[in-house]
């Protein structure tokens, strides 16, 4: 393995894991209560409990697109924002918060290895990896927004400050 592809690497786990730019995405929805997950503030276009199973469900497309399988792009924008405003129960959001770790988990193992410019139709894996790690960047950043508004932020590992 090149030091080239080292860095690439490192570049894409960074990218992933949020390192250098911004509070860990592991640990962005930690500690919010279920209950305010999916509290909507006024004007606010999305609750926490939305951006969460939006973000999974991208990720896990993402997943399935690098594992070599052609998942189906929804029709509409709508299609990619799945559930409730609301979780039901604690029990719903604890779940909903281990599918995202666990899809970033799956992310960050597929970041890893020599076929990261491999083309695959339109997409090498390197650029499918970027997008997605750009498109959790601008939604986890909207979660903690809302969190700010809704007075539940930090998480418990703290935020980032100057």
């Amino acid at each position: 393995m090149t030091s080239n592809h080292k860095i690439i690497e490192k570049a894409i786990a960074h990218a992933l894991s949020g390192e250098g730019a911004h509070v860990a995405a592991q640990n962005v929805f930690a500690g919010l209560d279920w209950k305010l997950a999916g509290t909507r503030p006024e004007g606010a276009p999305h609750t926490v409990f939305q951006l969460l199973g939006h973000i999974t469900y991208w990720q896990d497309w993402v997943v399935r697109w690098l594992d070599g399988e052609d998942p189906p792009i929804p029709k509409h924008a709508s299609g990619g924002w799945p559930g409730s405003p609301a979780p039901a129960s604690a029990k719903e959001w604890q779940r909903a918060v281990r599918d995202f770790r666990s899809g970033l988990g799956k992310l960050q193992l597929q970041s890893r290895g020599p076929d990261l410019l491999t083309k695959r139709g339109k997409h090498t894996r390197l650029g499918m990896l970027h997008a997605i790690a750009s498109h959790n960047s601008y939604h986890l950043g909207q979660v903690v927004v809302l969190r700010q508004i809704l007075g539940a932020w930090p998480p418990p590992s703290g935020g980032v400050t100057w």
